[in-house]
């Protein structure tokens, strides 16, 4: 039977008992010459081609819609809510960012669909962890936690062409995945992300929806503001359709 996420306790984690991240002091030498020490996340898991993860920014098309994206929502204890992003995961040993953001946006929403650009590496939080992500092109660096975390993540974005007639497909979940899609028209998404900022118990994520770069061969022109703090979504002809701070 479903039921509403909660959080039971909260504890203190001994290094032993780390699975997936480690605490690092890092000692380091100012400006001025002084020596200090800075305390920092990081993940365990990294594989040898230096990036943590990814994070999908998909361009849905379809013959009878608006080109649109794709948003997923799944609770995330840290933050104790329900945390709306794109589709993302960690990379797999010997994957390359492309392969695991085909595997990831397949798992997690069960679309499929063809990279379409890679973005170079990109700190989402580069005091905390040692994470990293890619897009078409980039828009200014988003530093969600730079005093915690050297986290880091490339943004991958992938075209999904859709028929008339084709149904949701099913998703492939892991154990202990609950993940809810939703496919948003591009010039509605900053409205989405709003009206979903004010719901009870959902907190919008401050990377990928900020990063995004779509790019939008059908329409001549398309504009809208696309991001929780006032982006711009724009296209011209065969261009790219990009998000951009403002």
């Amino acid at each position: 039977m479903s039921q509403t996420p909660r959080i039971n306790r909260i504890v203190p984690l001994r290094a032993d008992e780390a699975k997936w991240t480690e605490l690092n002091k890092i000692e380091w030498t100012d400006q001025t010459g002084k020596d200090r020490i800075w305390e920092a996340a990081a993940r365990k898991t990294r594989s040898k081609g230096g990036v943590d993860a990814v994070a999908i920014a998909p361009i849905i098309r379809h013959p009878s819609k608006p080109p649109s994206t794709l948003i997923i929502l799944q609770y995330r204890p840290p933050v104790e809510g329900t945390c709306v992003e794109f589709p993302a995961g960690l990379i797999d040993e010997g994957e390359s960012p492309e392969q695991a953001a085909i595997r990831e946006l397949k798992e997690e929403t069960g679309y499929e669909g063809k990279v379409s650009h890679v973005s170079p590496s990109v700190c989402n939080q580069p005091g905390m962890t040692n994470a990293t992500h890619q897009v078409i092109d980039c828009s200014p660096t988003v530093v969600s936690d730079p005093g915690l975390t050297t986290a880091n993540m490339q943004m991958v974005t992938m075209e999904v062409n859709l028929k008339e007639g084709d149904e949701e497909p099913e998703q492939h979940l892991d154990e202990g995945e609950f993940i809810e899609r939703r496919i948003v028209p591009l010039t509605e998404l900053y409205g989405t992300l709003q009206a979903l900022s004010q719901e009870k118990g959902k907190i919008v994520d401050a990377r990928p929806p900020y990063n995004v770069v779509f790019a939008d061969s059908e329409q001549d022109s398309i504009t809208g503001h696309s991001a929780c703090t006032g982006a711009v979504a724009s296209s011209r002809g065969n261009d790219v359709l990009t998000i951009d701070l403002i």
